[in-house]
């Protein structure tokens, strides 16, 4: 197996070679924008009308970019339905990097207690730029369930219940920046949300501890979500859980809130004890969890 550092280099000049008329940077930022779309499509693929549409570009462009990132096997293509998947050096990138962004490896006994306790559908989601992605969903055990996210689906921080609880988590500073950003991405495709109500939404979670999205993506869909941080206080992921409106009454949401606040220490103290280790740092007692950094407010 090549070196991945081999292979990226190889992309490179199969980049340049796709577009000639491009500066490098040019060509990298949109075959990894290509590349980003075909993550974000999750096990159903995506077909090359649907890279045109959602990137800009012309279709032979977006074609000789694909054709570039398979030669690197980072996208694969189906042979039946011709529809663009990631490819095996993304797997043996991710493995590099679990080491350090292991989130997933770490969350998922506390996601799965989540959903045993709650009998609602666990998620774990990350930030990428002003977004907020599914990690991994995990299901409850009760039988009505809520069609909100799946892995690899995306929307802009501060929609949805994960994803708010990592917007609160920011500076006011970074909040209001990414406000700016994401404005016209709201106004087009998310009908429930304008950056005031967001903005809104900011500060309540902040007061609460916890966010709280009363079915604004989904009409039926309820969720309250708790941000993760890294040792230090730098924003990790979220944690959040989804139930129809019915399962959201104001009672339950105080219980639910205790078991994320209650994950999401456990999953601190892990990435705490993860760091340290890294670092070369005494451990001390393993059993003692050290106390978790989680700043009620983020300093402005």
């Amino acid at each position: 197996m090549e070196h991945p550092v081999t292979t990226l280099a190889g992309l490179g000049a199969s980049l340049g070679n796709a577009l000639p008329g491009a500066s490098g940077a040019q060509a990298v930022e949109r075959a990894f924008r290509l590349l980003s779309l075909v993550g974000g499509s999750g096990e159903r693929g995506l077909a090359l009308s649907e890279a045109v549409a959602a990137s800009g570009l012309n279709k032979p462009t977006a074609r000789r970019l694909l054709v570039a990132l398979i030669s690197a096997r980072m996208v694969e293509q189906d042979e039946t339905t011709r529809r663009y998947h990631l490819g095996s050096e993304l797997y043996v990138l991710g493995q590099i990097a679990s080491r350090r962004h292991g989130l997933l490896e770490i969350a998922g006994e506390s996601l799965r207690r989540l959903a045993a306790a709650s009998a609602d559908t666990a998620f774990l989601s990350m930030r990428r730029d002003d977004f907020a992605v599914c990690l991994h969903r995990e299901e409850g055990g009760y039988p009505i369930r809520t069609h909100a996210l799946q892995a690899g689906d995306q929307h802009p921080l501060g929609v949805g219940a994960g994803s708010l609880a990592m917007l609160a988590a920011l500076t006011d500073a970074e909040v209001e920046a990414v406000l700016a950003r994401i404005a016209p991405v709201l106004a087009a495709r998310y009908p429930g949300y304008t950056p005031e109500i967001v903005a809104r939404d900011v500060s309540l979670t902040r007061e609460a501890g916890h966010a709280f999205n009363p079915g604004r993506v989904l009409a039926n869909s309820w969720g309250i979500g708790c941000a993760l941080r890294f040792p230090g206080g730098r924003l990790a992921g979220a944690l959040s859980l989804a139930a129809i409106d019915g399962r959201m009454g104001e009672d339950r949401r105080r219980d639910l809130a205790a078991l994320l606040a209650r994950e999401a220490a456990e999953i601190e103290t892990r990435l705490d004890r993860l760091f340290r280790a890294e670092a070369g740092a005494p451990q001390g007692d393993a059993d003692a969890a050290p106390a978790p950094i989680r700043p009620k407010r983020p300093k402005t």
